[in-house]
């Protein structure tokens, strides 16, 4: 069994600065790291229990299939900061058929970011006479 200390997500933006303003000011991601210099520099976000690294370069955004799922307490809380930091929202708050919360966001590189809150009543948090 492979014994894994931490995760984390990696990112090859098609322009790093635009990137590292969205997931940092917009998005307001605490930054974890920073290595190297200049605009190709990397950078390191806290993500919950992982990190997201916005490092080097793509000529292309990623593949289609890329997608972050980010839960937060409080999705309409969150919707109403997004929108005051200019972030474009693909779809408002939604409770889900599940019983989740659901917002859709996308990074400056399409990157579709689903902001995920699970109700306290929910049974991901609550199940009865366990």
């Amino acid at each position: 069994m492979v014994h894994v200390l931490s995760g984390r997500v990696l990112l090859r933006p098609t322009d790093p600065e635009r990137s590292r303003v969205f997931y940092g000011d917009q998005l307001g991601l605490a930054v974890y790291r920073e290595f190297g210099t200049g605009p190709e520099r990397g950078t390191v976000h806290f993500l919950g229990g992982g990190f997201l690294e916005l490092s080097g370069r793509s000529e292309a955004p990623p593949a289609a299939d890329v997608r972050l799922w980010l839960q937060v307490p409080d999705v309409p809380a969150a919707h109403e900061e997004l929108l005051a930091k200019g972030v474009e929202i693909v779809r408002p708050p939604v409770k889900e058929p599940w019983g989740l919360v659901e917002m859709w966001v996308a990074d400056p590189d399409g990157i579709p970011i689903v902001l995920v809150e699970v109700p306290a009543d929910h049974p991901v948090r609550y199940r009865p006479g366990i």
